[in-house]
């Protein structure tokens, strides 16, 4: 492991004391700070941005971890940033030579999300991994198989196979089959997966298999591709350096947030992939991500996709975002603790001890959503992104007293804007007003969804810079401390001068 931290560049380093830092993490110096008073005996915690410290300093401080989950989870992230290195150095030492496919590898592997969502805990038994060889012709293969998997909720909160679609460059399938879950199951989530207890019964087909089939697969340096596809690689127990992640290498316009299967489907490749309310398909997921890869390769298209509002909108607003709920309570039972007609979609949320999960209620509009908010009885917040949400008591069918946070998926809108919408209608239905008239509303209209659309980036803009104006006074006090002590000293050593002298 030292050795490996050793040849890790800076950069890679400040990300992985930044990533525990998140995480909370304790060496046998402790954390960050507590390390960095320790190591340093003139700037102590002072100086705590990991980017304003030396290699040495951030090498030192990983390498006080001993516990053998902290260093999984490290060895892990420097995995990553390994794999990333090899790929980039294999494009500069042979520019030239790299492949469309290779350049969507490199840009996944590059993408600031990978090293955290692509952390899988492939020490743990029954884990397949495949590793990179320097000098093999894996490294260069362009054979691309894409991936989607269909999961169900455990009862342990973890997520197991069901279903697992492969297919090729040619979308010639190779694998299609439904899989035996490891364990029990709580929730077949049959509005996602289309699978309920009886599609599987006769079923024999493990996981141990399946992962056998793709290790054939893999032999040859393959790339797999997928949406999301770490999803997908941690249900089947898979560790695969060589990816391509259509949710990383496409980017909204203007936008952070990684983009929706629907929506690249909708904006690159111009068909629904699947309607509304309908269950997911393994198979089209699959040939979807595939389609887009070679929409890049073949087609050139440009991996910036424009967001689209109007979907993005009236979908995001017609959901509740259940969050925090126990594993214990099954996610048929939420339609006793919110109100209204809603279906579930559940999926599994990784936490320390593994007993939480969240799910969406999605409802047929964002006006019935929101009604089922406000008729919901809880104490209501904001979260960080100023989103309302409420924390929900109840009971559960087992009698167990639980709770759950119901939070809306947007902020709500203001007051100035429903107005303004209202006169565009208005002026729309009004056959003596002008066309000019119309489209000065409307622009007016344009102007203010910009500004609020932007509120949320000036609050964290706002945020971050008080943080560096807060950093920065930290600094300048732990300055004068030091000076203020060091006068002190000095003023203490002439008093004894001149008591000497006496």
């Amino acid at each position: 492991m030292d050795q490996k931290l050793d040849t890790l560049e800076k950069k890679a380093l400040v990300e992985i004391v930044k990533l525990i830092q998140k995480r909370r993490m304790e060496g046998t110096a402790g954390g960050w700070k507590d390390f960095l008073t320790s190591y340093d005996k003139k700037f102590g915690s002072s100086l705590s941005d990991p980017a304003r410290r030396s290699k040495d300093a951030l090498s030192s401080f990983l390498k006080t971890f001993t516990k053998e989950d902290d260093l999984k989870f490290i060895a892990k992230v420097v995995q990553s940033h390994l794999n990333r290195d090899l790929v980039e150095q294999l494009k500069k030492t042979s520019p030239d030579d790299e492949s469309p496919e290779q350049r969507l590898v490199r840009l996944t592997l590059q993408h600031p999300q990978y090293p955290l969502c692509y952390m899988f805990p492939s020490s743990d038994e029954g884990w397949l991994v495949t590793k990179l060889g320097k000098s093999s012709k894996k490294m260069t293969s362009n054979i691309m198989y894409a991936v989607d998997c269909e999961m169900v909720l455990c009862e342990d909160g973890s997520e197991g196979l069901v279903r697992l679609c492969v297919v090729d460059r040619n979308l010639k399938v190779k694998i299609d089959e439904l899989v035996k879950p490891e364990k029990a199951v709580a929730d077949y989530r049959s509005e996602i997966t289309g699978l309920t207890a009886d599609d599987l019964v006769g079923v024999t087909c493990s996981l141990v298999e399946i992962q056998k089939r793709m290790k054939k697969l893999l032999s040859n340096g393959t790339i797999l591709v997928g949406h999301s596809l770490n999803n997908d690689l941690e249900v089947l127990k898979l560790d695969h350096p060589r990816v391509i992640d259509t949710s990383l290498i496409f980017k909204y316009v203007d936008e952070y947030r990684r983009p929706s299967l629907y929506n690249l489907c909708k904006s690159v490749l111009g068909y629904e992939i699947r309607k509304k309310g309908t269950p997911h398909n393994c198979l089209d997921d699959a040939s979807a991500a595939m389609k887009l890869v070679l929409a890049i390769i073949e087609q050139r298209v440009d991996n910036a996709v424009p967001l689209l509002q109007e979907d993005v909108a009236e979908t995001e607003r017609a959901r509740l975002f259940l969050h925090r709920i126990p594993t214990k309570v099954p996610s048929e039972e939420l339609h006793g603790v919110i109100p209204g007609d809603f279906t579930i979609e559940a999926k599994a949320v990784k936490r320390i001890h593994g007993d939480n999960y969240a799910a969406f209620a999605i409802f047929s509009s964002p006006q019935e959503a929101n009604q089922a908010f406000e008729s919901v009885k809880g104490n209501q917040s904001k979260d960080s992104y100023g989103r309302p949400q409420k924390l929900v008591e109840f009971q559960s069918n087992a009698g167990i007293i639980a709770s759950l946070y119901v939070r809306k998926m947007v902020c709500d809108e203001p007051s100035n804007q429903i107005v303004v919408k209202k006169r565009t209608f208005e002026g729309e239905e009004n056959a003596g007003v002008s066309k000019k008239h119309n489209i000065k509303w409307i622009n007016e209209e344009e102007k203010i969804a910009d500004t609020n659309q932007c509120k949320c980036e000036d609050h964290l803009k706002l945020i971050e810079r008080l943080k560096r104006e807060l950093r920065e006074k930290d600094f300048q006090i732990s300055m004068q401390d030091k000076n203020i002590s060091d006068l002190k000293k000095k003023v203490a050593e002439m008093k004894d001068q001149k008591s000497r002298r006496r």
